[in-house]
């Protein structure tokens, strides 16, 4: 048995949240107990999530979760990869408005046991955590790619979307009491990247197919893939890729400015947060391969 890991994604606009799929579906070591998407048209991207789970031959559970942030306006309405779903097999009709209500029941029927990897906005997991405050403490553990943590003197750092997305959210899941709650940020994905040309030869496998299909409109906009989303989820894997250190984070909540900042004190005397500080890239590109073989 392997790791049980539930996953909520905005899958369908950058292309490392399919590329991290394809990991958790190969992965020998992963128990993909379900999906949950999020953000704009959340049912083409639960799609687009099972056209890979097809290719991959496997049958996981997928739930749209919410369009909407919990109170501001939506920043990515579109799922854009959308275009591909026309050339490659992938069910159709999904469970309506139960998201919430299916990660709560496989959480509560697998205390202690469960790893939330959340690779996307918030939204679903902020409601989640409000409707069932009991949840927190019954997850193994909370993964999430997001936030940036790098600090310089006079610099607050850039905004990251999966924090911002919906800070309201953010604000809830950061303030929940969970017994290992990981940030993996910007500041540290942006060291894994890869070129159109590399990461069409390190990728000749048949689960892959599909995702080749999504990285060509990608292509046409960025000269090259960054794996956010999938560092996030090695890190589940194997504890040497990264260092990390503890601490407390908050998000900005007053400032217009800067609503949805991640605030990170290393230095506080009851640590709640880990972050990741930083990536041994070889390390991680080889044990992201190494599953696919």
């Amino acid at each position: 048995m392997g790791v049980k890991i539930l996953l909520d994604t905005d899958i369908g606009t950058d292309i490392d949240d399919a590329v991290c799929l394809a990991y958790l579906l190969a992965n020998p070591e992963c128990e993909l107990m379900g999906i949950t998407t999020v953000t704009g048209e959340a049912e083409k991207r639960a799609m687009l999530a099972s056209m890979i789970c097809k290719a991959a031959g496997k049958e996981i559970p997928i739930y749209p979760g919410s369009n909407s942030p919990i109170l501001i306006q939506q920043g990515q309405t579109v799922a854009q990869q959308a275009h591909s779903l026309a050339r490659w097999p992938h069910q159709k009709k999904f469970p309506k408005g139960e998201a919430i209500e299916f990660m709560r029941r496989t959480i509560r029927n697998n205390p202690g046991e469960i790893v939330l990897l959340t690779i996307a906005p918030l939204t679903n997991i902020g409601l989640l955590f409000s409707v069932d405050p009991e949840i927190p403490s019954l997850l193994k553990g909370l993964v999430m790619m997001g936030g940036y943590f790098e600090r310089k003197i006079g610099d607050i750092g850039p905004l990251e979307w999966n924090i911002m997305g919906d800070y309201h959210a953010s604000d809830i899941v950061y303030r929940a009491d969970i017994r290992m709650h990981r940030s993996v940020g910007l500041d540290v994905t942006t060291s894994v990247v890869m070129s159109p040309e590399e990461f069409r030869r390190a990728f000749d496998f048949p689960i892959f197919e599909p995702v080749h299909d999504l990285s060509q409109y990608w292509f046409t906009m960025y000269n090259g893939t960054t794996f956010h989303d999938p560092l996030a989820a090695a890190t589940i894997f194997d504890s040497e890729i990264c260092s990390f250190s503890k601490g407390n984070v908050e998000i900005e909540m007053n400032d217009i400015e800067t609503l949805g900042l991640t605030k990170w004190d290393p230095e506080n005397s009851s640590p709640r947060h880990e972050v990741a500080l930083k990536v041994n890239s070889d390390r991680f590109f080889q044990h992201y391969i190494s599953v696919f073989k």
